[in-house]
């Protein structure tokens, strides 16, 4: 079987709790706690969970945008965690990133060929012509006119804005695009458009995707396999359809209906499930959604159940099921 693309073994992202006025440090955050996931070529996985539950994080340490507490991240099978300043640049050029928020992620002040452009400057990429066709021909694959590169961001709508943001990522060539939230800032719409740019650009350059989000509607559309997590933890990985029809951890069944009915007609009646926010602070020592799981037992809450491979094809930390 061929090496996976990215492979992130028992990945952690602790931060201290400090308190006092000297700042002593009080008790630990897990962000992330343990996580391990694999996107083949190709692919999109997606990572889902509630808000709060780590997926951020937990593309922030593949980015190298927050270090790692521990584990390894390997990006064609290179440990990528720990690098040199030289050799974590060498290894963007095959990993970038692609924000949640289009209006906050770009330069006001820089015009959108220099924003485009940035990537390309930084890793010394082609001659300043070749840069200028670079830019030109990534404009009109992500949909925007060649007039509009010397314009400003704020000239442009959040999904234009967007499409700079996919743009600038594909400017070196990346095998890898993690997409943080990239649509949930955007109206319905032009979600839509965005999801089809991304699912295009993909089969037209065998760009692979780790894509975060807590929307399921979107990640049903675009995602191949979806790891579902759970304050910090993976609890379930799944084919899309598999996942989808018949959930096999209690979380994911529970984050599925949570989610409202696609057509309205059937929307009559329905209501989220009640239940406390889940937070990363005071977690015990076994699986995490045992204080709400109605099929939890006694060895529930002292044991965390290891992410396990089942006959159906999915990976489930579930000591009942």
């Amino acid at each position: 079987m061929a090496e996976p693309l990215l492979a992130v073994e028992d990945l952690k992202v602790h931060y201290p709790v400090k308190a006092g006025l000297f700042g002593r440090t009080v008790g630990t955050v897990r962000a992330v706690d343990g996580v391990s996931f694999f996107v083949e070529r190709g692919e999109t996985l997606a990572l889902v969970g509630e808000s709060g539950c780590g997926k951020t994080t937990t593309a922030m340490a593949i980015t190298s945008l927050v270090r790692a507490t521990g584990g390894a991240i390997r990006l064609g099978g290179q440990d990528v965690t720990g690098l040199s300043a030289e050799a974590l640049k060498a290894s963007r050029r095959r990993l970038q990133i692609v924000f949640q928020d289009p209006y906050s992620s770009l330069n006001p002040r820089q015009r959108v060929a220099d924003i485009i452009r940035a990537p390309l400057d930084i890793h010394g990429v082609g001659t300043a012509a070749e840069r200028r066709a670079r830019v030109a021909d990534l404009m009109q694959r992500v949909g925007l006119r060649p007039d509009q590169a010397s314009q400003f961001p704020h000239q442009f709508s959040g999904g234009q804005r967007q499409r700079i943001g996919i743009a600038r990522a594909l400017a070196i060539g990346p095998e890898l695009i993690v997409c943080d939230e990239p649509v949930s800032a955007l109206d319905v719409s032009i979600q839509a458009q965005i999801l089809n740019l991304l699912v295009s650009l993909q089969a037209e350059m065998g760009l692979s995707y780790l894509f975060i989000s807590h929307d399921l509607g979107v990640v049903r559309h675009i995602s191949d396999r979806v790891a579902v997590m759970y304050l910090g933890r993976i609890v379930e990985i799944a084919p899309r359809d598999l996942l989808f029809t018949a959930p096999g951890h209690p979380y994911t069944e529970r984050l599925l209906g949570s989610a409202p009915p696609a057509h309205p007609r059937l929307r009559k009646g329905w209501s989220p499930e009640a239940a406390e926010p889940p937070s990363v602070a005071g977690m015990g020592t076994g699986c995490a959604l045992a204080p709400r799981c109605p099929l939890a037992k006694e060895r529930c809450h002292t044991e965390a159940p290891p992410l396990v491979a089942r006959a159906d094809g999915r990976l489930l930390a579930c000591h009942e099921r």
